[in-house]
Parts: structure tokens; sequence; C-alpha cells
């Protein structure tokens, strides 16, 4: 087939004008408002529209793109996805340039980088379901509109979500580049460019971790504790300590000291990536004494379930359901923590801030946080566990 073309070189030079401009038989020049220029072939697969890039100005020329163009619409013409075709020609000869491979072999090579078990499986399944358009792609021909189509669905329906898949899209992809796999900018990145093409989010769209009224707590806690699920004593131990779930779910019996009543968390277990130090209230302790086995090995988990495994991090939270509160995550008790404390006692904000493990700006708060002062955030504790019961 004849195809009449529309540009020429030195229009190719001079257009500097953001926009998609053709140049006939599926060939287009791509000008962004960041000035980078590149070749895409344009066709129209089962009704959905196909944008295989064909590489940028500075390194293919017009002749070239042409070329590849034309080899692009052949294969079209013949009924066949030429990205898809492509793909599967660059898998053939370096598998490890496919986005997905690539992704699976940059996670064996950083999660031992990661705090627990939980965040790795979360990279996997939150690239395998919603990356997957982009899973069989060279990632040097993963381009914005690609990046657009997978966050659009979810952007303003799960927000935490997709930002969590565009994040980690694009450390894929900047790995991708460190590596020589691609070239040019990355179309996952945020500021300045895909910030300029999302919806923005309404403030009513950040949800806060739902907390239970500081006033209910006795009355939720004496429900709590009749409930007789070793969920239940994570949920209520967790409560007592400020704790987050994962803390606690992955404790072990060599982090707590019964003599000294204190639960020394590792920086690895810790999200400010800090050791936290937990002062143990008389309920606290008690929980963990009435569950502990004859024989506790230091690296025996003390909420065990089922052969010894971890507690499910959905226990908790399945728990409060069953019990008919589901409009309170296990996360939100720290929000009713820190309200109690703040409006009911008078605890240097320091003090509650170290108690819920928070990054202190402050020099001075750093300091003070240096002495642990687990004196007084053990008194803390303590009023902590006595208004739970006796509001």
């Amino acid at each position: 087939m004849h195809v009449r073309n529309k540009l020429n070189v030195k229009q190719v030079a001079n257009l500097t004008t953001p926009g998609i401009y053709s140049d006939g038989g599926g060939l287009y020049l791509r000008v962004r408002p960041t000035g980078t220029r590149s070749w895409l072939f344009i066709c129209m697969i089962r009704g959905k529209r196909r944008e295989m890039g064909l590489g940028s100005v500075l390194d293919v020329s017009l002749a070239q793109a042409r070329e590849k163009a034309s080899n692009a619409r052949a294969v079209f013409l013949e009924g066949q996805d030429p990205i898809v075709q492509r793909a599967r020609a660059v898998a053939a000869q370096r598998p490890e340039a496919i986005f997905g491979m690539f992704a699976e072999q940059l996670l064996d090579d950083i999660e031992e980088g990661f705090r627990n078990e939980k965040h790795r499986k979360q990279w996997r399944s939150t690239l395998n379901i919603h990356a997957k358009p982009i899973l069989s792609m060279p990632v040097q021909d993963v381009t914005t509109e690609d990046i657009l189509g997978l966050l659009m669905p979810i952007w303003l329906k799960t927000p935490e979500t997709a930002s969590r898949v565009r994040g980690r899209v694009e450390r894929v992809l900047d790995a991708a580049k460190a590596k020589g796999y691609r070239q040019g900018d990355n179309p996952a990145r945020w500021r300045g460019h895909l910030e300029l093409l999302l919806p923005r989010r309404r403030k009513t769209e950040i949800k806060h971790h739902a907390a239970l009224p500081f006033d209910q707590m006795a009355s939720f806690m004496e429900s709590l504790r009749k409930r007789p699920a070793l969920a239940a004593r994570a949920l209520e131990f967790t409560i007592l300590t400020a704790a987050r779930s994962g803390e606690t779910i992955g404790m072990t019996w060599g982090e707590v000291d019964l003599v000294e009543r204190l639960w020394t968390i590792p920086a690895e277990r810790m999200k400010a990536g800090a050791t936290h130090q937990v002062p143990l209230t008389d309920q606290a302790v008690a929980i963990i004494q009435a569950i502990k086995p004859a024989e506790a090995a230091p690296g025996d988990l003390v909420f065990a379930g089922e052969h010894g495994k971890q507690l499910s991090n959905m226990a908790m939270a399945m728990l409060l359901r069953r019990m008919g509160y589901e409009n309170v995550t296990v996360h939100g008790f720290r929000s009713t923590f820190r309200d109690w404390a703040g409006e009911k006692t008078t605890f240097a904000r320091e003090v509650i801030e170290m108690a819920l493990a928070h990054t202190i700006e402050s020099a001075t708060e750093r300091a003070y946080r240096r002495g642990r002062a687990l004196d007084k955030r053990r008194d803390l504790m303590m009023e902590w566990a006595t208004y739970s019961a006796n509001v």
C-alpha cells in the first residue's frame, strides 16, 4: 500500500509546539510540553487505540521512523498486534527487558530491604493485578498513555492503591533505565507530569483510619475481653500498647522482657526504621503470660496462629466486623489513644508521640527521645489501660 507522507526533515527539526503530527500510514510525531519529541505508530485493534513507541527523534531519523512504521503496519494488516509481536521478539532475545520479568528480577534483588513479608507480597500483587496490561511490554515501550490506562479506573475509586501502583511502576522503570533497558523520561513520574494529567482528588476522598471515640473504649474493651479468640487477645494487646497491627502479629518472645516489663521492637520491624521500646502494663503482661507456652523459643511468635504461623494481618479487622464495628479500623485505635491522651491527660506532646513511635522532627524532641522517658511513658500507658477499663 502506497503511503503519502506529510512531513519532511526540516519540519521535523522545527516542530516544537506540543501536539501529535501525522506523517501518514499510522506514523506520528509527538511533541510533549516538556520539549521531548518521539515517533509513534498508532492503530486501532478490536476497537482499542494502540500506540507503539518507535523511539526519540534524537535517536531515530524520519527515514528510520518510516521504515519502522512500515514494518508495524505490515503486521497490523495481517490482523496481528505489532506491539505484542515486538514484545515477543524482544522476549526471545532479551527476556529481562520485558516489564513483568524485569519487575520480578528487581523484586528478587531488593526485597531483603522490605520491612516484612507483607510488603513483599503487596509489591508483587499490586503489579500483577493493576499493572497487568504492561507486564508483557518491553520496558522501553511503556508510555504515559499506558500508565494513565492503568491508573484512571482506580485513581478516584481506590486512591491509596492507585498511588502505590504509580510509585511502584515508577521505581521499576527507573531501575530499567539505570540498567540500560530504557531511555527517556519516566512516564510514571508524578511531579510535573502525571499530576497535570490525572483528576485532582477532593479532600473528602483522602480517607483517614476510622477511630472509635475514646469515651466508648470501656464498653468496647468489655466486649472484647469476652471474646476467646487469639485475634481478640492480639487486638486487646495492640490497643493497650498503642502499637501497629503488624508490630503485634510479628512480635516474638525474644523481644519481650517480662522482668523489666518491656517490649523491644527491632528497627527492621518499625515503620520509622528505628528500634522502639514499649513499656508493658499489668494488663498487657497478663495477656501474653496467659498464652505463653511452657517452652517458648526467642524466635517463636507470641501471637502464633495454627502450626506456629503468623496470625493473618486481617484477623483483627475481621474480628471488629464480627463485633459490629464495621466502620472502625485496627489502626484507628492509635488515633483514639492520641485523642484521649491529648484531651484527657497532662502528658507532654513528645511523650505521647514517643508512645506512638512517631518520627520526631524537632532537635529538642529528638534529644528528649534519646532519654527514652520510659517512666513517663509507663505512667501514660498505665493511665490508658485504666481508662479503657473504667470510664
